[in-house]
């Protein structure tokens, strides 16, 4: 990316020209949300301001022009995930509830006592926590894929426990804490030898990589608007047609129904069945100018130039004594994950925000990762297009100072 483009791009995120603590912020915790670009923010003022009224149900003007952007949102999630047909697209709060909604209604429809769901290491909590509690409820058991040193899945271990209990795996696409790209498509293709589906939550690699769900003949993708430079509240549940079909309504109310008597529902169609209530139909519109922003830019140019910082970064932080990345996959997103010595993460993230600069310490809602690689944590430095060499330089001299106030 050049500096033009790329002066451009940042004078659009007005968040990027704050001050903290008499210092220009330097912004490294993209992992956990993005900043929102100016166009973002006014679809979001356009929204209320002009196509604020309940959708679906309303025979007005603004009601019909707010479900049409609202429709017309779900066409855009349609096309950027590269799905058949938009009534795949079932719009969430987020990830979190998107995997709560499988989790849950996979659950009552197809698991039993004695069944088994897999997931990985590397797992988020928000990817662990559903299927425990589905685990709890029908008396199953969870099962855990393995992974080597350098952070990759062991592909091996997970062939093997693949078996005729197996119901359903749940695998992150990229991870937050060691920024590992999982072989997703070959997961996928493995577990459907024994026609068992398959759960990728992508709340790491959309806002990153490319992502077809056809492609990857995912049953299940899920997504946050938020680390897409999208709202908070608002993300996306991919799922194939004939599950969502075979699925129970996974909560009840308004908008889910086709017709209530106090004898019987009868529930409404594909994907109306699993979005009970009035939706986010502004956080809806303003995540779709956030995939056109984005396709604007190119997620083929995004990557290829977060690859850039993210291999600069770890380049710089090696000049550091005592210094552990943590997660070194050859497949590697925007994430570097590290700790100095015997520093907590902690320290070093306080000292850092002193000078400006955003990191996230702990970890990272992966605890049973941690725990794995028995580290408390890490510190997470985690990159977006709008970032620069410079302020990697910057965090580095920084960094530098920090380590050698607590050494």
């Amino acid at each position: 990316m050049d500096k033009l483009s790329l002066e451009k791009i940042r004078s659009e995120f007005p968040i990027l020209s704050e001050i903290i603590y008499n210092k220009p912020l330097v912004y490294f915790d993209n992992g956990a949300t993005t900043q929102k670009p100016q166009c973002v923010l006014d679809r979001i003022n356009y929204g209320y301001k002009h196509l604020n009224a309940n959708i679906h149900r309303g025979v007005h003007f603004l009601s019909q022009r707010a479900t049409e952007a609202h429709e017309n949102a779900r066409k855009a999630v349609c096309d950027f995930l590269g799905a058949d047909k938009r009534e795949e697209i079932v719009f969430t709060r987020g990830t979190t509830e998107a995997i709560n909604l499988v989790a849950f209604t996979f659950g009552e429809a197809f698991c039993s006592e004695g069944d088994e769901v897999v997931v990985s290491v590397m797992e988020h909590h928000s990817n662990i926590v559903p299927w425990q509690m589905l685990c709890e409820r029908k008396k199953m058991t969870l099962r855990v894929i393995p992974m080597s040193e350098k952070g990759e899945l062991d592909l091996d271990a997970y062939k093997n426990m693949l078996n005729e209990h197996t119901r359903i795996v749940a695998v992150t696409h990229v991870s937050n804490v060691l920024g590992t790209v999982n072989p997703v498509k070959e997961l996928i293709e493995i577990a459907h030898v024994h026609n068992i589906p398959v759960l990728i939550d992508g709340a790491q690699a959309v806002p990153h990589i490319k992502v077809n769900v056809k492609e990857l003949d995912a049953d299940f993708y899920v997504f946050s608007g938020h680390k897409i430079y999208a709202p908070t509240g608002i993300g996306a549940l991919y799922a194939k047609e004939k599950w969502l079909n075979a699925l129970p309504p996974y909560q009840g109310g308004g908008e889910m129904i086709a017709a209530v008597t106090f004898e019987k529902t009868t529930y409404n169609e594909l994907p109306f069945k699993f979005e009970a209530g009035t939706p986010d139909y502004i956080g809806s519109t303003a995540l779709a100018e956030a995939l056109r922003y984005v396709q604007e830019i190119g997620i083929e140019n995004i990557a290829a130039y977060e690859h850039e910082l993210t291999v600069y970064a770890t380049e710089r932080l090696m000049e550091i004594e005592n210094m552990r990345i943590i997660g070194q996959a050859d497949k590697k997103s925007a994430v570097v994950s590290f700790l100095v010595g015997n520093i907590h993460p902690y320290d070093i993230g306080m000292l850092l925000d002193r000078l400006g600069i955003a990191v996230r310490t702990g970890h990272h809602c992966a605890q049973p990762l941690c725990d794995s690689l028995q580290i408390p944590g890490t510190v997470r430095a985690s990159f977006a297009f709008y970032n620069t060499k410079e302020e990697i330089d910057v965090f580095i001299q920084a960094l530098k100072r920090v380590v050698g106030m607590l050494l």
